[in-house]
């Protein structure tokens, strides 16, 4: 178990790959894209 073991998180990091282990970090969406800046209310 170390850097030449593929499936621990220090050996995925060691690869520079990702799994399991090691997820990639999704990104968020932005407090701006929630809200919607361009969308206005709609005239009833």
């Amino acid at each position: 178990m170390g850097k030449g073991d593929k499936k621990t998180k220090r050996g995925k990091i060691n690869r520079g790959t990702f799994g399991v282990r090691r997820p990639k970090i999704k990104k968020r969406p932005s407090i701006e894209q929630k809200i919607n800046i361009n969308d206005k209310a709609q005239p009833k």
